[in-house]
């Protein structure tokens, strides 16, 4: 679990001060266009590194089902449920929402597959969640006044769920740089299809406000935290691996405090020591 530490403050950070950034990205560009983009340049981006590490990019036949499976399940639901919810709610509730994913991830394994969560396990779920549920409780009226982005913050966290625990199951061979690589060029092509095809408006070019971040967000949060948050997963049982990143959006509170002026108060702070205890908990050493 060492190994996974830092690659978890890595994730924490990028994927945390990502979210307010994402209604800058769609001011001018649409959900699927923003997705499009920013999934197959962060895929070109780590095959491309792998191949420049001589690192193989080739993926054994039998493992094409469960790469494509897990990539439309978490990668194309994820990105696309979390997109609207971040326009539709405050950013930092939209993130909340998502990364209710740990709280899924243990619901699916314990029904669906018999993973019965230890009593340590167990308690370090319960306490990160006290944490989210408070946010959640906090942004009741937000939630009341656009219900579709409650209602896709939370698929996007049952997105990310089911494609975790199919990837836990059949887990894929060689570098999570090639994995984590071909899993979003899959995702960005059903993607990419539906923003042609909504694309029946007159051309414009974005902002360089607008590029830029897109471009931050496709090779920094989209490229190194997926390649991070894979490798994480590769290294830890899926609902420790889910709970480690209930940090998340509380950054993500933090960050859209001081990009975004979303409200930060005494809730918030408490909702951190709840997530960080439970990620402690889940993290130690028997």
């Amino acid at each position: 679990m060492r190994k996974a530490i830092p690659l978890l403050v890595i994730l924490t950070l990028v994927w945390g001060t990502n979210w307010p950034l994402f209604p800058i990205a769609m001011r001018e560009v649409s959900v699927w266009t923003f997705r499009s983009v920013s999934l197959m340049g962060a895929g070109a981006a780590l095959l491309l590194l792998a191949r420049v590490r001589g690192v193989p990019l080739g993926i054994p036949r039998e493992h094409w089902p469960t790469l494509l499976q897990a990539s439309l399940a978490y990668l194309v639901v994820w990105n696309i449920a979390s997109g609207y919810a971040a326009i539709l709610i405050p950013s930092g509730q939209a993130a909340i929402l998502g990364f209710t994913m740990p709280f899924w991830g243990a619901l699916i394994g314990w029904m669906a597959f018999g993973q019965r969560p230890t009593p340590r396990v167990l308690l370090a779920l319960v306490i990160g969640f006290a944490g989210v549920l408070l946010l959640i409780i906090n942004g009741m009226s937000a939630y009341a006044k656009a219900p579709l982005g409650f209602a896709l913050g939370l698929l996007a966290g049952i997105g990310w769920a089911v494609g975790t625990q199919m990837l836990k199951r059949k887990p894929l061979p060689g570098s999570p740089l090639v994995t984590t690589g071909w899993q979003l060029l899959i995702a960005s092509i059903p993607i990419t299809l539906v923003a042609l095809a909504q694309g029946g408006g007159e051309w414009h070019t974005p902002s360089m406000t607008t590029v830029l971040v897109i471009a931050y967000i496709t090779f920094v949060p989209m490229a190194v935290g997926n390649a991070a948050w894979f490798s994480v997963a590769s290294m830890l049982p899926a609902n420790i691996a889910g709970l480690s990143t209930v940090m998340v959006p509380v950054v993500a509170m933090i960050s859209g405090a001081i990009v975004l002026q979303e409200p930060l108060g005494p809730v918030q702070w408490i909702s951190m020591l709840c997530c960080a205890a439970g990620v402690a908990l889940a993290l130690q050493r028997r």
